[in-house]
């Protein structure tokens, strides 16, 4: 009896799971999300080599004619100009000045090179006619300008969204665990910045500043972004600093820092990353509004909204590739970073069962 309970081993006691490994677990089980996030993931791969310089190194360079043709509708065209042969028109009353009210300067002169050399298929070179998504305006090859202005939007994102949220953090665990006039102060200055709207807030602070740049952008955004977070992070705190740990650790003498940061934040740190993919999201739009209407990047720096407002008059032209170009990456860049957004929110949510 004694070899047999000896020999006998108990069955393995079942050990807790923490919260990222069950968030984990529920988002490889919703394949929407892991979709999504391999989307993601090759846009941030993207945003790593042209940082790099790996790729698109010489995005600004002209590659090819003015307005280039995309590849795959050159074909159609080649058919549809052969089957309707070009008849000789008058230039002067053809010009996009006249007929479309485009008042730049060299919109006449790129439209009759343009009409040259439609009438003479040997002045195109090759290499125009490889590209995938044909050309602007100066030559540039629209997808290399496309990834390039990629990097130049994302990484605002990710770094104005990583400033507010640090600074909204900040400001909430402050707030919420200290309460009395210090949340008062907070609160006040968080009524400040919620009057008044969003994206007037950051127009008027755009206007006022007067400084194209990324850091300006990224600042612009970081500093009136923060008050989402605020507001979240604030009433966690608030419930959690007078819970059984929190009231033990300071029974044995903790530290109101150790309380704040080792204490509470790891268990109100979801919200904190729920909040930066919210964020970063939000502000890849707003800095894509801020350049389409002129006040972000400078000129000769590419971002999707620059490119969005290059693409207005190329459209009126008949010019559409860019405009779908940036319309399309940003696009599928926005919902596969909600879609994943909402899976880690509802992953993340301790009410939800494994």
């Amino acid at each position: 009896m004694q070899n047999i309970s000896s020999n006998t081993q108990a069955p393995p006691m079942d050990q807790s799971v923490g919260l990222w490994h069950l968030a984990w677990r529920r988002l490889k089980r919703n394949r929407s999300a892991m979709f999504s996030l391999g989307i993601v993931a090759v846009y941030f791969i993207l945003l790593v080599l042209s940082l790099t310089g790996v790729i698109v190194k010489d995005w600004n360079k002209e590659v090819a004619i003015s307005y280039a043709t995309p590849s795959f509708i050159q074909a159609t065209s080649s058919v549809m100009q052969q089957s309707a042969p070009v008849q000789s028109t008058d230039l002067a009353s053809t010009t996009p000045t006249q007929d479309y009210g485009i008042t730049d300067p060299l919109a006449r002169d790129m439209y009759a090179i343009q009409i040259e050399l439609q009438h003479d298929p040997h002045a195109q070179t090759d290499l125009a006619q490889t590209l995938a998504f044909g050309a602007d305006r100066w030559g540039q090859d629209i997808i290399a300008k496309t990834i390039k202005a990629g990097e130049t939007s994302i990484l605002v994102g990710i770094l104005a969204s990583l400033l507010a949220v640090g600074l909204g953090t900040s400001i909430g665990a402050i707030s919420g665990y200290f309460g009395g006039w210090i949340d008062d102060l907070f609160n006040w200055l968080y009524n400040i910045f919620t009057s008044i709207p969003y994206m007037l807030l950051i127009l008027a602070v755009a206007a006022v500043l007067q400084q194209k740049g990324i850091l300006s952008i990224i600042l612009i955004l970081g500093l009136t972004g923060w008050t989402g977070t605020y507001r979240l992070i604030r009433a966690e705190y608030i419930k959690h600093k007078n819970r059984e740990y929190v009231l033990a650790a300071q029974a044995i003498g903790v530290s109101h820092f150790d309380r704040l940061i080792k204490h509470i934040f790891p268990n109100v740190s979801h919200v904190t990353l729920v909040q930066a993919s919210i964020l970063l999201v939000g502000f890849i739009k707003s800095e894509v509004i801020l350049s389409f209407l002129g006040f972000g990047v400078p000129v000769g720096t590419a971002s999707w909204g620059s490119m969005l407002n290059d693409a207005q008059g190329e459209f009126l032209l008949g010019k559409w590739w860019q405009l779908l170009a940036a319309t399309l990456a940003m696009t599928i860049l926005v919902t596969a970073f909600s879609t994943f957004t909402d899976a880690l929110r509802d992953a993340l949510d301790p009410k939800i069962n494994t």
